[in-house]
């Protein structure tokens, strides 16, 4: 079977998910090519696979493309983030937040926490495809992979009058109007704190630049007055130096942390809400059968009514995989973002004591003066 054609089979997977890396990214002008590292489950060594975002993206349309497993549509999808752009346009900044500063290891972490996802997913783990994508030496994702009704649903013109439909099931309608307004405010809260970041950003060069401008002032003179004085704005540079690097410090701790959990969680958000539409789109398939099973004339009766069976085995399918999945999802996000929050008072914790010995230090030297 070639690697482009459509790939449906199950195949355990021959690695170990969690030993999962996006190990190094190179840049070829404006393509990025990423170095896919797994270890074997025989523990005989690693596959070692360059990957780019064109094979991601054909990882995730095989995943979408399996309309033969019960329930598939119930599934929340991992988040592929978007594209990378070389640019750095404000627009383009903003379109991948964190995922864009610095200098892609926060895009790197995300693809990888991608393939963690896809690897420990009960259904998407045992697609052909993913054994593939990270042990195959051949590239499977350049040409590009047959797109389904998957693909993007929600944004389909003809399909947008669904988002409104009242649903039959109490549990699912609750959950439709938390996520409309859970997905907002985390989308609120990713751009103030990606602001914040960035802000801590400019300071941190501001600092660099002051620093590197009092250096200018410092001059060789047998003069007291002036030898007194060049001494103090070296002194002075040493402390913007060092406020440049916390500064810097504090910033890619927040990036690293609970900006990289925001985004995750924002975009699980988005991936929930595109399989509650999924959703949906099956009931009015199937409030729509039921119409027409109703309605239908003695001589399509039959053919009507098993399509309403059909249809209506289906969506209990979906409805049963989507109740597992959010309850999964629920708890999966709380522990998630509780780790990164963690994680983000840890390290500005240790950050903030090495700043604090540092300035303490500072304090001393300008004393003995």
């Amino acid at each position: 079977m070639s690697f482009f054609e459509e790939v449906k089979e199950e195949a355990p997977l021959s690695v170990h998910g969690h030993s999962i890396k996006v190990a190094e990214v190179l840049q070829d002008g404006d393509a990025l090519t990423f170095l896919i590292v797994s270890q074997k489950l025989s523990g005989t060594g690693e596959y070692h696979v360059d990957r780019t975002y064109e094979d991601f993206e054909w990882l995730q349309q095989n995943l979408f493309n399996q309309e033969d497993v019960p329930g598939i549509q119930g599934v929340i999808f991992p988040p592929l983030p978007a594209k990378a752009q070389m640019n750095t346009t404000p627009k383009a900044t903003r379109q991948l937040g964190f995922l864009g500063l610095e200098e892609f290891k926060p895009y790197c972490a995300a693809l990888e926490n991608f393939l963690h996802q896809v690897a420990a997913h009960n259904l998407l783990r045992k697609n052909k495809a993913l054994e593939i994508f990270l042990t195959s030496s051949d590239p499977p994702g350049r040409q590009k992979a047959r797109r389904n009704i998957f693909n993007r649903l929600s944004q389909a013109v003809e399909e947008m009058r669904k988002e409104g439909h009242k649903d039959v099931d109490e549990f699912f309608q609750t959950k439709r109007d938390v996520n409309l307004s859970i997905t907002g405010c985390i989308k609120n809260t990713v751009d103030k704190f990606l602001d914040l970041v960035q802000t801590e950003q400019k300071i941190a060069v501001a600092c660099g630049h002051f620093a590197t401008a009092l250096h200018l002032c410092v001059e060789s003179d047998d003069d007291p007055d002036k030898a007194a004085f060049t001494k103090i704005c070296v002194r002075l540079s040493d402390v913007f130096e060092s406020m440049k690097n916390s500064m810097a410090s504090v910033a890619e701790n927040d990036v690293s942390t609970l900006g990289l959990g925001l985004d995750l969680q924002s975009r699980y958000r988005e991936a929930e809400k595109e399989m509650l539409f999924r959703r949906t789109c099956k009931l009015v398939e199937l409030e729509t059968a039921l119409k027409n099973a109703e309605k239908a004339k003695p001589v399509k009766k039959a053919a009507l009514e098993e399509v309403k069976k059909t249809v209506e085995t289906e969506f209990n399918h979906v409805c049963k995989v989507a109740k597992q999945e959010i309850e999964h999802f629920e708890d999966a996000r709380v522990k998630m973002l509780q780790q990164a929050l963690v994680k983000w008072c840890e390290k500005q914790l240790r950050t903030a004591r090495e700043i604090a010995e540092q300035y303490d230090q500072h304090l001393q030297a300008f004393r003995a003066m």
